[in-house]
């Protein structure tokens, strides 16, 4: 089960048991963390929506909630649940690593994001197409795991762990209709938090099944939100560089950005997850809300400093 992770606070309730709307910039922060409550604060008021959780790995202190409970779209992060269904099978001997997948369907099927449409293999190895998955968030990647293990198990998976609010919905599309399901997938940041703490201390299933998928995480190239103000090669960050190493991943998908992970420095480390979504109307607008993301990364970069 996912243990009480960072951010954990009594929810917001009313007379019959149900979650209070969310406050824009509801929640609370450190003083350390001043400055990511206003950027997130300022982009909730602005329009935007916003879920935040960040705390100390170690001690499990909440440093920021941001409506942590507040389910959103999260595009890609839906996919960790994923490599964690296809971790566990590989452990059971249910999955083989080298069972080969092939690409499913064309190029211009799958959601943005991705390197196997531009592969000349079309059919690659289970752990092959994992790494895909972790590293680069790899749309036809995700969709080829998906038609191997199942919607339902990755959805029982997370149920398993006790998660209510953060499910993987549906394959990746370029375009939702109305018959498709409203998101790719869609989590809380106290949920989403709280299950990168899990794995960390090698909870999720086993420290087996844990390791494995972060592993897979550790190889995320994307570093241009939270991770921005890190200074990180986003091609090579699984050593220690200035006493920095991160494991995360992040979704991305239309007024979606997100990203959750695990900051470890010289004195501290941090556990987080953000999730924000916005009108993509202008430049503008998207510059705004990753100007939010970054400074959630200032302030983690300065707290385990």
């Amino acid at each position: 089960m996912v243990g009480p992770g960072p951010g954990r606070r009594a929810r917001r309730e009313n007379a019959d048991g149900a979650d209070h709307e969310p406050r824009h910039g509801g929640g609370r922060a450190l003083e350390s963390f001043s400055s990511s409550f206003a950027a997130l604060g300022d982009l909730a008021l602005a329009g935007g929506r916003v879920s935040a959780s960040v705390g100390d790995l170690d001690s499990g202190a909440d440093l920021l909630s941001v409506d942590e409970h507040l389910a959103l779209p999260v595009g890609q992060l839906g996919a960790v649940l994923l490599l964690i269904e296809v971790s566990a099978r590989i452990e059971d001997g249910t999955l083989r690593p080298l069972d080969e997948l092939d690409r499913p369907g064309d190029p211009g099927d799958q959601g943005p994001g991705g390197l196997w449409p531009y592969l000349r293999r079309t059919s690659l190895p289970v752990t092959d197409a994992a790494t895909l998955v972790g590293a680069f968030r790899d749309a036809a990647a995700i969709d080829a795991l998906i038609g191997r293990v199942g919607l339902a198990a990755v959805r029982a998976r997370g149920e398993s762990l006790g998660l209510t609010k953060t499910a993987l919905l549906d394959v990746t599309r370029s375009s939702r209709g109305p018959d498709d399901a409203p998101a790719l997938a869609v989590g809380s940041a106290h949920e989403l938090a709280g299950l990168m703490v899990s794995l960390a201390r090698g909870e999720v299933v086993d420290r087996a099944v844990s390791n494995r998928v972060l592993g897979w995480l550790s190889l995320g190239a994307d570093t241009s939100l939270v991770a921005a103000p890190f200074g990180l090669d986003p091609l090579g960050h699984r050593r220690l560089d200035h006493d920095l190493q991160i494991v995360h991943t992040t979704g991305g998908d239309p007024g979606v950005r997100s990203e959750l992970g695990v900051l470890r420095g010289p004195h501290r480390s941090v556990a987080y997850c953000v999730i924000v979504t916005f009108d993509d109307l202008t430049l503008a607008h998207r510059l705004r809300a990753l100007d939010a993301l970054r400074a959630v990364g200032t302030d983690a970069l300065e707290y385990v400093h």
